[in-house]
């Protein structure tokens, strides 16, 4: 059992004071539950008056603890209610609370007096006795009035409540364990079902791939074609567009069981990406890349650049007629790379940016692609790895979204 655990992950505190309540009425016997280190975890029930007045004195009420640590740890070693009297004379019982082995802390009963009578059960103090308060009056005449019992019933009481506790630790340690259980199943079941989003967008950009590769050999036998076509007829954009065009075919037919790719590469795939969307476009946007070598090398998501930027032209180039802006950096945060993709837009509201975040709208502003990629980081790199997606929401003031991968994987 790990030290970690306390009494109060088994037990429902208010559930056992109801219970101790009812069973200190019940046997007219003072009662309270107490941890490992004799520190009461409930209200006292049915406590005499001379425990009450002691316990108001801070260092009586240190030594009080003592004691019922002590005597709970005594009933622990025996594994059954240990009967004993505390420092200041009183004849009491522990029974102790143990989960597998650990002991959490104890039941502690008793503040009576054995008749006079029953000298047959001689009772141990579990400390010394306290003799500074011997002569104290007020002391004395408290523990006058306390209740006395036979021996013999006082035990019966103490394994009466060894009984009850023992039931109830177990119930509650076994709904502790099915408490425990089913969170690890929804945890499981939450953790299947992302893999399960993952591994269809996957999937999906797998197919998207797999589209263009009805006959590869032949795909590229006629780009090649077209691009020696182009350089005789000395069309140096259309055999320039035509490589970039193979280049991202090529990318797209990249076999990677893991849809794991180098920064390097996923960068170079965007730059012919925007060098074919600049023929097409031509002055309506402006773009730049600014990526430092010593990031290429770092492992990033199969295409998870493309999504984003191909937003930018659906939801920024596309619908306005002035020039747009857009800019891709990289920077580091000792651990991890972050890169950064901001254009200058009319920005995505506050609301829509949580809805696209938490995949409640995946049509808003490309929402399936960015919730897709988010499912995608966490699965490949971890919760902790998340899509940041910030706007203004002015017009011109744009929206900037943040990606990070680990440095060192």
């Amino acid at each position: 059992m790990n030290a970690q655990y306390k009494l109060q992950q088994y037990l429902n505190i208010d559930r056992l004071q109801t219970l101790q309540d009812n069973f200190s009425k019940s046997m007219m016997v003072a009662l309270v539950v107490v941890d490992e280190d004799g520190v009461p975890v409930t209200q006292p029930s049915g406590f005499c008056e001379y425990c009450e007045y002691a316990r108001q004195d801070p260092k009586q009420k240190h030594q009080c603890y003592q004691s019922d640590a002590a005597g709970g740890k005594l009933a622990m070693q025996s594994g059954k209610p240990a009967v004993y009297r505390c420092y200041c004379g009183f004849v009491e019982c522990a029974v102790p609370i143990m989960i597998n082995g650990r002991y959490l802390g104890a039941f502690i009963s008793g503040q009576v007096k054995i008749d006079k009578t029953d000298d047959n059960h001689p009772v141990p103090y579990i400390l010394s006795q306290n003799k500074n308060i011997a002569n104290d009056e007020r002391y004395i005449a408290l523990f006058n009035k306390a209740q006395s019992m036979p021996y013999d019933r006082f035990e019966s009481i103490a394994y009466t409540l060894f009984n009850v506790a023992s039931y109830l630790v177990e119930q509650a340690h076994n709904t502790y364990i099915q408490s425990e259980l089913r969170r690890k199943e929804i945890e499981l079941t939450d953790e299947l079902r992302k893999r399960m989003e993952i591994e269809r967008s996957l999937h999906e950009a797998e197919f998207k791939a797999l589209s263009y590769q009805i006959n590869p050999h032949f795909l590229f036998n006629v780009l090649n074609t077209i691009g020696r076509l182009a350089f005789l007829e000395e069309a140096q954009r259309t055999e320039t567009m035509v490589h970039d065009f193979a280049d991202m075919m090529r990318y797209l037919l990249r076999k990677n069981n893991q849809g794991l790719i180098t920064l390097k590469q996923e960068i170079n795939y965007v730059n012919n990406y925007m060098s074919i969307q600049t023929v097409r476009m031509g002055n309506r946007f402006t773009y730049s890349i600014n990526i430092p070598d010593r990031y290429l090398n770092v492992v990033c998501p199969f295409l998870v650049l493309q999504p984003l930027v191909e937003n930018f032209f659906n939801y920024v180039v596309e619908p306005r007629e002035i020039v747009s802006e857009l800019s891709i950096k990289a920077m580091d945060d000792g651990e991890n790379v972050i890169i950064e993709l901001k254009d200058n837009g009319d920005g995505i509201s506050p609301e829509n940016i949580d809805l696209i975040l938490s995949g409640e709208r995946n049509q808003q502003k490309g929402g399936i692609g960015i919730f897709k990629i988010i499912n995608r980081m966490k699965l490949l790199f971890g919760d902790h790895y998340k899509l940041e997606l910030s706007s203004p929401y002015q017009p011109m003031k744009g929206t900037t979204i943040r990606l990070r991968f680990p440095m060192q994987q």
